[in-house]
């Protein structure tokens, strides 16, 4: 390239000492990803100052002197400077401080990180899933983990008769495809595979049976499925109601509730030795008799602290609400009606709570059922912690999702062909996960494997509508949404017909809702929209679904993590750099905010891209909830955001407009109305306010 075989260094002298061949194309290389980030199109002009760099260097140095990686990059910013390319010196400069920061922090923590990934990526990935040994050191880089869990799910082809040549191939794909972080498997895959572990899903529904040796039993399976890195949802329906006759002691039932506080203090004590908080679904049926009690279980906040909670609403309940009803209270022990209500007292009640502070969240149980791909095996009565995932009673699933910004190409249009291998090389990899999974229970393996669910997903949907030019809270981007999914989904099934062709239909295929339309099907569900909680971190993308939560904010993750961890959306800081107007001023100034609307420094039209969800009104947010749905297999998370100042008859519209449109279930959250929030804005320069508890995902 150009005269760099003129050069007459030779070697540099690497930041740990090392010396080793210096290379410049690697200057033009960094020059032109700066350029780039500030609309730089001209790759030549790169080669031309990383010439002038070299050549400068040469006069600098003394004869047989080797220069430090420092140098160099010294000159780089000099030279950029001196050219008029102060811009592209800036996004430079603060390219440099990043790495630098993050050096600092990976060295501190021991970690290796071949693949320069961002520091909340290494902070996450150290905590929780970097392979350590007895002494907590971390003993396995960033590269040889993603190649561990992709040699592991690429053994499993072994099974179905693949060469080893195949296998090695397939090895090669799924790493790659994890390594450009366009798709990230669910947590337990990522802490397990290939180890002593082997508990590779991230969903659970456990039953809970009506005697005292059936609750603890499925207790214990729980702290096991918690200390693997899984999540668990139980329905407490089929427990008497408290003040219910004990025949076998002559006693009085304690009561759904009071067990699931057992469940909560338990939970509490596992996340201690566990690799991370255990988080659990609570469910309830609306027609229980201890419903009003759970209703306002959470009214005090810390109750129940390791659960989510939701009522189980059914179509026969929502019809007596707008109809302005009564509603029959059924003992779940004998089916005898306990208390008749005005279904619109419980209803208020519901909306209520979820008004003051985001809790239950309801669940649309029979729009799950009618959904529900193998009837004939059994009815879902729950779903995961954080309710994307309906499941049988001992049943799992395993979960991914795709970075849908990574396929957004330089010119602002979709890679769909990309878009497309991927898919299917993702569905292939987590239908191997249920042959590499290690059950914990035989009923687990036997329901799971029987109808083999994977749980297809998105992240960085937020990003790829901005790189799309697409504001989220409009009719395109609800398109934008229908669009992607479909795309998804259709090809997930074609990848999984294809699959049970190649391997065979999941053994409960005979009889399920696919029975009459395909031949064959490896998988009962394919796709899912999950949080992304922490995946979306590793893979530097905005979370799930979800809207922008702000530019810059904190993410409360101290009790997992043991630190907060400060978060600026790198599309932002990229077109600020572009644009001219990025500066440390503007970005503590946007880090108070959860809004930019009327920040009147930044150009209309970017701010009208970089919505957050406190821009949004809650009908958007429900209608983009549904447009998701309505080509996903499984359920969508999503949580439904509204201003400190909503009534609660915003809150009820939201719930009745999400039960019209089809939603599986819907979580709303009224910012400020609990004192411990997830996310929040950055409060003053540099520090980190309460440490607190991180929201329950099971990715």
């Amino acid at each position: 390239m150009m005269k760099f075989k003129e050069c007459k260094i030779k070697k540099i002298r690497k930041r740990d000492g090392r010396i080793v061949d210096f290379n410049p194309v690697k200057i033009a290389d960094a020059i032109w990803k700066a350029a780039k980030a500030v609309g730089g199109r001209d790759r030549e002009l790169s080669n031309r100052l990383a010439l002038q760099v070299v050549k400068s260097l040469e006069k600098q140095l003394k004869p047989d002197e080797i220069p430090s990686v420092e140098q160099v990059q010294d000159m780089v910013e000099k030279i950029l400077i001196e050219n008029g390319h102060a811009r592209t010196a800036k996004a430079y400069i603060l390219y440099r401080q990043k790495r630098a920061e993050a050096r600092r922090v990976k060295a501190l923590l021991g970690v290796v990180d071949e693949l320069k990934l961002p520091l909340n990526a290494i902070l996450v990935l150290e905590r929780r899933y970097l392979r350590k040994d007895e002494k907590g050191r971390v003993i396995e880089s960033t590269d040889q983990m993603f190649r561990r869990v992709a040699k592991s799910m690429a053994e499993v082809e072994k099974q179905y008769g693949k060469s080893n040549a195949e296998v090695a191939r397939y090895e090669d794909e799924f790493y790659r495809m994890m390594t450009s972080l366009e798709f990230i498997p669910n947590s337990p895959t990522l802490m397990n595979a290939g180890t002593m572990f082997g508990q590779l899903s991230a969903c659970f529904v456990l039953p809970i049976e009506d005697s005292i040796e059936g609750i603890f039993d499925t207790l214990k399976t729980a702290a096991i499925i918690h200390k693997t890195g899984g999540g668990t949802g139980f329905s407490f329906s089929r427990l008497r109601p408290k003040g219910d006759v004990v025949k076998t002691t002559s006693g009085i039932a304690s009561g759904a509730i009071s067990f699931a506080k057992i469940y909560d203090t338990a939970t509490e004590v596992m996340k201690q030795g566990g690799r991370r908080r255990g988080a659990n679904m609570g469910i309830l049926r609306v027609d229980h008799p201890e419903i009003m009690d759970f209703i306002v279980a959470k009214e005090k906040e810390g109750v129940l602290r390791n659960f989510n909670i939701s009522v189980a609403v059914t179509d026969k309940f929502m019809e007596a609400v707008e109809k302005d009803g009564d509603f029959e209270l059924i003992n779940p022990r004998n089916g005898e009606v306990v208390k008749t209500l005005k279904a619109r007292a419980l209803w208020n009640l519901i909306i209520m709570m979820a008004w003051k502070n985001g809790e239950p969240g309801v669940i649309f149980i029979d729009t799950i059922n009618r959904h529900n791909p193998t009837p004939h095996i059994g009815q879902i009565e729950s779903t995961n912690p954080c309710g994307e995932q309906p499941l049988l009673p001992y049943e799992s699933c395993n979960l991914g999702s795709i970075d849908v910004s990574k396929f957004v190409s330089e010119d602002g249009k979709m890679d769909w062909d990309r878009l497309r291998q991927t898919v299917r090389l993702a569905v292939r990899f987590l239908d191997n996960v249920v042959d590499a999974n290690v059950y914990t229970l035989p009923e687990i393996k036997k329901v799971t494997k029987g109808n083999r669910k994977i749980g297809l997903g998105v992240m960085g949907f937020a990003d790829m509508l901005i790189k799309l030019g697409i504001k989220y809270d409009t009719k395109e981007g609800l398109q934008a949404a229908e669009d992607l999914t479909r795309f998804i989904d259709t090809e997930a099934k074609k990848m999984s017909v294809e699959l049970g062709e190649e391997k065979g239909s999941f053994p409960n295929f005979r009889g399920s809702i696919w029975d009459k339309q395909f031949k064959t099907m490896r998988n009962a569900t394919v796709t899912t929209i999950a949080p992304t909680g922490t995946i979306s971190i590793i893979a530097g993308c905005s979370q799930g679904v979800e809207p922008l939560f702000a530019i810059a904010y904190v993410r409360e993750v101290a009790e997992s993590l043991g630190r907060s961890l400060v978060e600026v959306n790198p599309l932002f800081e990229r077109i600020a750099l572009k644009e001219g107007f990025y500066s440390e001023e503007l970005m503590k100034k946007l880090a108070r905010r959860t809004s930019i609307q009327d920040v009147e420094e930044i150009r209309e039209q970017i701010r009208r891209l970089f919505v957050t969800a406190h821009d949004i009104d809650a009908e958007w947010h429900v209608r983009m909830q549904a447009a998701f749905q309505r080509y996903t297999d499984n359920a969508v998370s999503k949580t439904i955001n509204f201003p400190n100042w909503a009534t609660p008859d915003d809150i009820d519209r939201a719930y009745m407009l999400a039960y019209k449109l089809g939603c599986k279930g819907i979580t709303v959250y009224r910012h400020g109305s609990r004192e411990i929030q997830v996310l929040r804005p950055i409060e003053s320069e540099g520090t980190v306010a309460d440490f607190s508890k991180e929201c329950p995902t099971c990715v």
